[in-house]
């Protein structure tokens, strides 16, 4: 399995070298030259190690099988999820629905990206060691929540490697933030940056492709690579989730093997889902992708109309980790939707990064629209679906959570469509406790902690250990930068 660029298909790299690298010399993302097939019957007496070891064989071919169940086996080791449940599968089909919750956040840092940072240090120390000729892996993240406190968690203390978090100081909710900056970890940097998520994420990117940045760390046996999900190595793990619910579903007698399902992903930068369309990609029964956004709803707007237009307000919301405008993996499905056309593909990209938008051809946005639905909520409509939803079946959901479910009951109503579903439930509803409580119609205390306090109150349900543990923790960064200051900042982080 070998492996190319999103705008330079000439280039054929190793998985061990996309891994270490994050990102193309040029700036595109890669992408598996090919798609296995799953043997889905072969799968379902698995657990989830084993799923893993499977999915991830298939594209990690200069690995070996020790390597690889090694890497599975420290990642998803029961100790490290509550309930030694790495993707639990909750069907709320009381009143005749067949939906499903794909509860992906009982990790270390109670989000679902914790799903693919807890194997990512794994990955990343061993494709280093393949390639990089013994070099430091600076990592460079941008976060709008979730991702910077798993990848801080996976990588801590992990020999080899430096990390800096960049977080907008007012895109992320208080909890979020609190778990950033009491990180533990000696390799470990925090940074919140003036601006939002996508300033943030353009910074990282810049980093990436500055010759005379990447020379500079070069001279110090340092390279740089990424967390982000335009890392192969994030971005593999998080197709085994889709794969283990469908055959929990099918264990549970709730689905047949060969069945079709849907799939619901609250989704910002685009890696969630598309990693649910490489699933498919493999053989998964997957009839839609119903893509669900917040206000800022670019990727709603893009999926119904084929212009992708960031030059739109941006919007701080309930979900901070949607509040994006450029979603990076979007190029990724253009790709595979354009014919692998990399010179369209660059067009396309240019065209946003210079212009600010970009219209696909009417081939790929049909393609895009065979097997997307996009739909948004806003914030109030976001607060009435955590009511409703508790109210009716019993289940607390998070912000971004609620998003796909308000999007969802947009999907059903507009096109009566009844396949089982799976919806992906992305965090805690304790990351957010100060927006989950306003659909309690309550009086709410200052401090965050006492927030969750009431929650678990008012809901009956339990503050998460990792989420409580915070409490008392003594706050370790205080570090504060513009965007356009990052590659200074970075450079002297790291003693350049």
């Amino acid at each position: 399995m070998m492996y190319t660029s999103t705008r330079n298909t000439a280039l054929h790299v190793s998985a061990a070298q996309a891994i270490a690298q994050g990102i193309s010399e040029e700036g595109g993302l890669f992408v598996p030259e090919s798609f296995p097939v799953a043997d889905l019957n072969a799968m379902l007496p698995l657990d989830y190690i084993g799923r893993a070891r499977y999915v991830l064989s298939r594209f990690l071919t200069d690995f070996t099988a020790e390597e690889i169940t090694q890497c599975a086996e420290r990642a998803y080791a029961p100790e490290k999820f509550e309930n030694d449940t790495p993707a639990k599968v909750v069907s709320l089909d009381a009143h005749g629905e067949n939906k499903h919750m794909l509860e992906l956040w009982h990790g270390p840092t109670c989000a679902f990206k914790d799903m693919a940072l807890q194997i990512l240090p794994h990955l990343l120390t061993r494709s280093m060691k393949k390639t990089a000729d013994g070099k430091t892996a600076v990592i460079l993240v941008a976060t709008s929540g979730d991702t910077g406190k798993a990848a801080l968690e996976g990588f801590k203390d992990v020999a080899g490697t430096e990390m800096i978090v960049f977080y907008p100081e007012n895109g992320v909710s208080a909890m979020q933030k609190r778990q950033m900056d009491t990180q533990e970890g000696d390799n470990l940097c925090v940074c919140a940056i003036e601006g939002n998520f996508d300033d943030a994420q353009s910074g990282v990117k810049r980093i990436f492709t500055d010759s005379a940045v990447k020379a500079a760390l070069a001279r110090k046996n340092k390279m740089f690579s990424s967390a982000n999900s335009i890392n192969w190595g994030r971005l593999l793990p998080q197709i085994v989730y889709y794969f283990s619910a469908y055959l929990d579903l099918v264990q549970a007698g709730k689905i047949a093997m060969g069945d079709w399902i849907n799939v619901v992903v609250p989704t910002g930068n685009f890696g969630n889902i598309l990693a649910a369309y490489y699933a498919k990609r493999m053989g998964l029964p997957v009839q839609k992708f119903i893509c669900a956004s917040n206000r800022n709803n670019i990727l709603t707007d893009f999926i119904r109309t084929g212009v992708y237009d960031r030059k739109r307000d941006f919007y701080t919301t309930i979900s901070p980790s949607m509040d994006i405008l450029v979603s990076s993996n979007l190029e990724r499905l253009l790709f595979h939707l354009c014919g692998e056309d990399a010179g369209k593909l660059t067009a396309w990209m240019e065209a946003l990064k210079n212009g600010g938008a970009y219209t696909v051809d009417a081939d790929t946005a049909n393609a895009v629209r065979a097997l997307f639905w996009g739909g948004c909520c806003d914030d109030q409509k976001t607060v009435e679906v955590i009511r409703d939803v508790f109210a009716r079946d019993g289940y607390l959901c998070d912000p971004h959570t609620a998003v796909a479910m308000g999007v969802y009951a947009q999907y059903t109503a507009e096109t009566g469509d009844a396949t089982p579903t799976v919806i992906a439930s992305t965090a805690s509803p304790y990351k957010f406790s100060d927006s989950v409580l306003d659909a309690f119609d309550c009086e709410k205390p200052d401090d965050a902690f006492e927030m969750a306090a009431l929650l678990a109150r008012l809901s009956g349900t339990k503050v998460p250990q990792p989420i409580a543990a915070l409490e008392g923790k003594a706050i370790r960064f205080h570090n504060h930068s513009t965007a356009d200051q990052m590659a200074d900042f970075v450079l002297k982080q790291v003693g350049v």
